[in-house]
């Protein structure tokens, strides 16, 4: 028997199994069921409250759409059908077989383009708070490890190589200031999400005497798209998630690297916790990070998403069109990589056990106090273009004889100026080198505090 569609008046034959199938979206659109059930009861809402349709048809409506609500809450899932194509089809079928030929009424003034558009629209709305939150509690664990090692010292990287010790507390402030502007980014992504887009219609409005500003109202939307061809052929909220979600897992990618790094043999400096690292089935002794290593993988795959409803959206003349149907597993697979990412990752921080000695010891032999001699020669009145110069002979020196810049003795020191005092031991040390450095912003302890209680502050106003 030939499919019935609720479209299929002007058309005198059906597709292929294989074609229905390409075409139909229900194995992933019904992702978005509780929001295509809350906007249709927005929409029935305002119907009602407009005389559009009489009061007895709209609760009808009203209450079959919270019967099958409820039972997807209960069950889970409902029997959705590829026959209907997508979950706006299948929702209004199962109020159909449950309230009558009435249920045909709920379409009156809107079309799949504008109801499409607002369930997206209230999908990434309703998780971007939770987006926030899981970056929140990554925030959080970052800040009280760093209370717990503002006077660890470690080593700083330029180039993977040792440049300047640093107060490990500092490098994990560094990680804070980044997620706290991907914070920043998912709270603006709100203002484009929070339009209704609902009764735009297929693209030119509709003659029924609807009222679109009660209706996002009923949606909880503060604001509505001015423009009907915009509001249906607009997808920039999704791409500026897509793009914030790719910026926050390079964000995780970079910070995963270096606990891979962290971890190893070579450097020592941390170990992650056996909850977050698994072994091997050949080598008895192994412990692999193996969940940074997967945060680490799970960023192309964002990556992917952004690109694909870019390259998707790049050639759409106005107004919908069935490309669009492709905008949407990209942004439910991000939703469902980053927040579990986010939640690792904090997982991770908190129970990381941070090897202090060898952070410490990581800072000696390694020339990485040769900025603070250079900046001492300079503070004795030595050119510091001339002073870089001649630390960087010492280096040389002390690389060929196995000796560090504190083993130079004053004697030699006061070849270079008779100025050097033996003040000059104590500068160079690791730890001092990191407590001078309090230029705002910068790796000095005192810094750190500072940066330590700004971070602070931005959380506790977070829980008003």
């Amino acid at each position: 028997m030939p499919i019935k569609r609720m479209w299929g008046g002007r058309f005198q034959a059906t597709g292929s199994d294989l074609a229905n199938t390409f075409g139909a979206s229900i194995f992933f659109d019904q992702e978005m069921a509780h929001e295509d059930i809350f906007g249709s009861l927005a929409h029935v809402k305002m119907l009602k409250a407009t005389k559009i349709l009489p009061a007895a048809d709209a609760d009808k409506i009203i209450k079959g759409l919270h019967e099958i609500d409820d039972q997807l809450t209960k069950d889970g899932s409902l029997p959705f059908t590829v026959d209907d194509e997508d979950i706006h089809m299948n929702i209004e079928d199962l109020l159909t077989k449950k309230i009558g030929p009435v249920a045909g009424k709920l379409h009156t003034g809107r079309s799949r383009n504008d109801q499409v558009a607002t369930d997206l629209h209230l999908y990434v709305k309703e998780r971007l708070p939770k987006v926030i939150d899981a970056l929140y509690e990554l925030q959080q664990a970052l800040v009280d490890q760093a209370a717990e090692n503002v006077h660890t010292v470690m080593p700083g990287y330029t180039h993977m190589q040792h440049a300047q010790p640093i107060s490990y507390g500092h490098y994990l402030l560094a990680y804070f200031q980044m997620f706290q502007r991907d914070v920043e980014r998912f709270q603006f992504n709100m203002k484009h999400t929070d339009i209704s887009p609902l009764g735009a219609a297929a693209l030119a409005g509709t003659s029924f005497p609807i009222d679109r500003q009660l209706s996002a109202k009923y949606l909880g939307m503060s604001d509505l798209y001015d423009n009907s061809l915009d509001a249906v052929s607009d997808r920039d909220f999704v791409l500026e998630f897509l793009s914030n979600a790719s910026i926050l897992m390079m964000h995780l990618s970079r910070l995963c690297e270096e606990l891979v790094y962290w971890c190893s043999h070579e450097f020592g400096y941390i170990e992650l916790s056996d909850s977050y690292s698994t072994g091997s089935s050949i080598m008895p002794q192994k412990k692999n990070p193996d969940f940074a290593e997967l945060i680490r993988g799970k960023t192309g795959r964002v990556y992917g998403h952004l690109m694909g409803l870019l390259t998707t959206m790049k050639g759409i003349p106005l107004a919908y069109n069935k490309d669009m149907q492709e905008d949407k597993e990209g942004i439910f697979d991000a939703v469902k990589t980053i927040l579990p990412s986010l939640k690792i990752m904090a997982g991770m921080i908190k129970t990381l056990h941070v090897n202090k000695d060898k952070m410490d010891a990581a800072t000696h032999h390694d020339f990485s106090n040769a900025t603070e001699l250079a900046d001492y020669l300079a503070g004795k009145g030595i050119p510091f273009r001339q002073a870089h110069e001649i630390v960087g002979e010492l280096v040389l020196k002390g690389i060929k004889s196995g000796h560090d810049l504190s083993d130079i003795s004053m004697e030699e020191f006061h070849k270079i100026s008779p100025k050097i005092d033996e003040d000059v031991y104590h500068c160079l040390k690791p730890e001092v080198a990191v407590e001078r450095r309090n230029s705002y912003g910068g790796t000095g302890f005192k810094q750190v505090e500072e940066q330590l209680a700004k971070a602070k502050a931005i959380l506790a106003k977070q829980d008003k």
